[in-house]
């Protein structure tokens, strides 16, 4: 069973992609911050990353630099999953090294495809 670490600082976000994702054959673990991803992906070693890019105490462009900067964690995938929308938004998420991109709100069924896509 692949293990996917949700980073997300809503609590309604969070729980929500945790249902959806354990229904559909994950186990889940959380982070609430992007220090707290960088923590949790070094002890844990997900098999992928959905990170928030607007995090408290740590953002997620400097999380997933980190993270893609420790040969211990550098393979892991990493999809951003964010509001940031706006035209130059997606390229900033992958210029900070995440393997993918999603916008919110989610749409479940494409991110399971970006998903399965990174895992295989």
């Amino acid at each position: 069973m692949p293990k996917i670490l949700v980073v997300e600082d809503n609590e309604l976000n969070r729980e929500v992609l945790i249902r959806r994702l354990t229904k559909a054959g994950f186990a889940v673990i959380t982070a609430a911050n992007g220090r707290e991803a960088v923590d949790r992906t070094t002890s844990e070693l997900p098999d992928l990353v959905l990170m928030d890019m607007n995090l408290p105490v740590m953002d997620g462009f400097t999380a997933t630099a980190l993270l893609k900067g420790d040969p211990r964690t550098r393979a892991i995938p990493v999809i951003a999953l964010t509001a940031l929308v706006m035209p130059g938004d997606r390229d900033r998420c992958l210029e900070a090294g995440c393997d993918d991109y999603d916008g919110k709100p989610v749409d479940f069924p494409s991110l399971l495809s970006k998903i399965q896509a990174l895992l295989r």
